[in-house]
């Protein structure tokens, strides 16, 4: 077999699969090849491990902002939001009253949805309450499965599992809103407690967490 036959082959077991093969020779997932800002994301940040306070609050917080939306547009607001949110400090957030309210509201560089942007304060004052019992990376990262999915196709990666249910469950229980089990799925992806990397990606096994099986 050519090397052009096996580059044909290898390209069509890809496209089989949902991956695209950039120009770059990488395989990635399609909606991670869409455009140069879903790639970099793809590339650099998804999937790797986020371990801080500040950070996985931030991520809750968009990762419940996007609900019925697409990603695409809550990353491309994401600079708007870290300003709109003081770059999603919870001590600061927390601090919000009836005034930051309207001015979120009024904001149209943001998602501007009063039940979730009362819910991301409310998230705010449960962050920091949390501290005493650990913090919400404990929380969050304790909730991490012994095993991860192996999807070979986009089809077989899940939207929830039975650790992303009891993540869901135990944070409304400290006092968190727009946790559902799907919501706290994208997020254990987005952290990298789980690996929903497509087998065949370039980025499988690349967060030091899980291994590329």
């Amino acid at each position: 077999m050519s090397d052009e036959t096996r580059t044909m082959s290898a390209t069509t077991d890809a496209r089989d699969a949902g991956l695209v093969v950039g120009e770059d020779g990488l395989a990635r997932p399609l909606w991670a090849s869409k455009d140069l800002m879903l790639r970099e994301y793809y590339d650099g940040e998804w999937g790797l491990p986020v371990r801080d306070e500040r950070g996985l609050f931030e991520r809750l917080s968009l990762e419940a902002f996007q609900s019925g939306l697409s990603w695409a547009t809550i990353l491309r607001k994401r600079p708007a939001f870290r300003l709109a949110f003081a770059d999603f400090a919870p001590d600061a957030v927390a601090a919000f009253d009836d005034g930051d309210v309207e001015r979120l509201l009024g904001d149209a560089g943001i998602v501007r949805n009063r039940a979730k942007i009362l819910a991301t304060i409310g998230n705010a004052r449960a962050t920091v309450a949390l501290r005493d019992e650990g913090g919400l990376a404990e929380l969050i990262w304790s909730f991490q499965p012994e095993t991860t999915p192996r999807p070979r196709t986009l089809d077989e990666i899940p939207s929830r599992s039975p650790e992303s249910v009891a993540a869901a469950k135990a944070l409304r229980s400290k006092g968190f809103s727009f946790v559902g089990p799907t919501t706290v799925f994208a997020l254990m992806e987005a952290v990298g407690i789980v690996n929903t990397h497509l087998l065949g990606s370039h980025r499988r096994g690349t967060s030091g967490v899980w291994s590329a099986g």
